[in-house]
């Protein structure tokens, strides 16, 4: 995850984090929602080339990446990383028409070395109505380190807050 672009049309995320003590802070709370996107037949027939997927199957957790930046931004660390995913739920494969959104709820921090890692519940989610009454949405637990920066002996810090 990287400081915001210089792109004025660039939308500004749903929640500011800014440093460690604020990340920890959160934990347990919701980080905000995204404006809702429709799914078009272009945008899974490009899936489909790109992925191979034709069902779209994973087009949900793919979304979660373009979701994620816009619901919640991290300062305050030398660098953050995406570093997979926990648990994933795949929900019922997204079809032209369906609108979506992004929901995000921190839910943990851990000491890693040289910084934290954080565990962020990432649902996508179709707006009630325009995908059917029995869409599940996908949810992600989203794993990001945020790693600190190097003390002045040139070590990094070893985690925890200073």
């Amino acid at each position: 995850m990287s400081t915001p672009s210089a792109d004025p049309q660039r939308q500004r995320a749903v929640t500011l984090l800014d440093g460690e003590a604020a990340v920890r802070a959160a934990v347990g709370a919701d980080l905000g929602v995204t404006d809702w996107l429709e799914v078009t037949s272009p945008c899974l027939a490009d899936f489909a080339a790109a992925t191979g997927d034709e069902e779209a199957a994973y087009l949900a957790i793919s979304l979660s990446n373009k979701f994620l930046p816009e619901i919640v931004e991290v300062r305050g660390f030398a660098m953050g990383v995406n570093y997979g995913t926990h648990a994933v739920r795949l929900g019922t494969p997204l079809r032209s028409g369906d609108r979506v959104r992004g929901r995000a709820t921190l839910v943990d921090v851990a000491e890693v070395k040289a910084g934290i890692q954080t565990t962020m519940l990432i649902t996508v989610e179709a707006e009630p109505g325009s995908a059917g009454p029995d869409r599940e949405p996908c949810v992600i637990e989203s794993l990001s380190r945020w790693m600190n920066p190097p003390v002045a002996d040139g070590q990094p810090e070893t985690g925890g807050t200073r």
